[in-house]
């Protein structure tokens, strides 16, 4: 039934139920209509419904991301039935310049191409491995398939490899600075593309502070009026897609007023000479004079004479202490002494 014969029937139905309503009718309808909603409902049905298609040729990169040294898989996905061979290209068409490597199903045949470098491998499903791959992997592969009925379907994947970073290395333009009068320039290297850095001081993310200040690309850090605070240590990381690295710790040697005060190492070495100089002149002195002190003559002593020792010794009473022994210069020549003892000159 068509939409004008259910338009018609419609309005047939609607002048009988008119009629109606003023009287009884004359017989039932004689047709009904399918209501709208359900007419709409199988219209909407017909219009999107698409019979099933067979599923598209896909491949996929494991893992999407490489790094460098790594191996990858380009998998083949929907690969069609019975296919006679399979053929994988550098590029993203044909050409037989960059073919890498083809297949023939049936006779398990393996060709490989100009741009085959020993490093890939051909699965029978048609999965392409590649090992080892280096930078210069990143690009697009192109997977060409043949079906059984010689008609040919194409995908193509992509490689990215990325570098594994190195230990990156903290360098300065001052590695001894003065507290509070120099600026320091500490630098993240080596510098390496695609790659983003992140500073530490003393384990912790850099503070808030208006004289520290990083560079654009984050690899530079520049501490003006550099304190005793801002000594260390000091960690950069680097980081890309594929690999994180960090720095061995870098201490600054700040220098302060005690070390301003501080003598040089070449004063020091003098001041240490000079005393051991008079060291050695004081123990020369001190056996010279240890080797001639018996040569010299005694010093004289007011009331050691005879006539002195016999007055001193009278106003004692009942005193009598052992009489000293005195020695005289007879020949200065001949440093020849005699001895005077004091028994012989006192009086009985």
């Amino acid at each position: 039934m068509d939409i004008s014969a259910c338009e018609h029937l419609l309005t047939e139905r609607g002048t009988q139920q008119t009629a109606g309503t003023m009287g009884t009718p004359s017989g039932p309808p004689r047709r009904r209509c399918i209501p709208w909603n359900r007419l709409l409902l199988a219209v909407s049905l017909l219009t999107f419904w698409t019979p099933p298609t067979t599923a598209q040729l896909t491949t996929e990169t494991v893992p999407p991301l490489a790094a460098e040294g790594s191996d990858v898989l380009l998998l083949a996905h929907n690969v069609a039935n019975n296919p006679l061979g399979y053929a994988w290209y550098r590029g993203e068409r044909v050409d037989n310049s960059q073919l890498i490597v083809s297949c023939r199903v049936a006779t398990n045949l393996t060709i490989k191409g100009p741009a085959h470098s020993g490093r890939e491998a051909l699965y029978p499903n048609g999965t392409l491995l590649i090992q080892n791959v280096t930078q210069k992997d990143t690009g697009s592969y192109m997977l060409l398939v043949t079906k059984d009925d010689l008609q040919t379907e194409r995908q193509t994947g992509q490689i990215h490899v990325h570098p594994v970073l190195p230990t990156p290395v903290i360098t300065s333009n001052n590695s001894k600075p003065w507290e509070h009068k120099d600026t320091v320039v500490l630098t993240c290297g080596p510098e390496t593309q695609n790659t983003s850095y992140m500073w530490w001081i003393s384990n912790q993310s850099l503070p808030k502070s208006t004289r520290l200040k990083l560079s654009e690309d984050k690899r530079t850090l520049t501490v003006f009026s550099v304190t005793r605070k801002e000594k260390g240590p000091y960690v950069c990381e680097t980081r890309n897609l594929v690999s994180i690295s960090r720095s061995d710790p870098f201490t600054l040697d700040v220098l302060w007023r005690v070390n301003a005060q501080a003598l040089s190492v070449g004063a020091i070495t003098g001041i240490v000479i000079g005393v051991l100089l008079v060291l050695t002149l004081l123990a020369v002195l001190g056996c010279f004079i240890f080797l001639h002190r018996g040569n010299w003559p005694p010093a004289s002593t007011s009331g050691r004479g005879p006539s002195g020792s016999s007055a001193s010794q009278a106003s004692l009473p009942d005193a009598r202490p052992p009489a000293p022994i005195y020695q005289e210069l007879l020949h200065p020549d001949t440093d020849v002494y005699c001895n005077i003892s004091h028994k012989a000159d006192a009086g009985p």
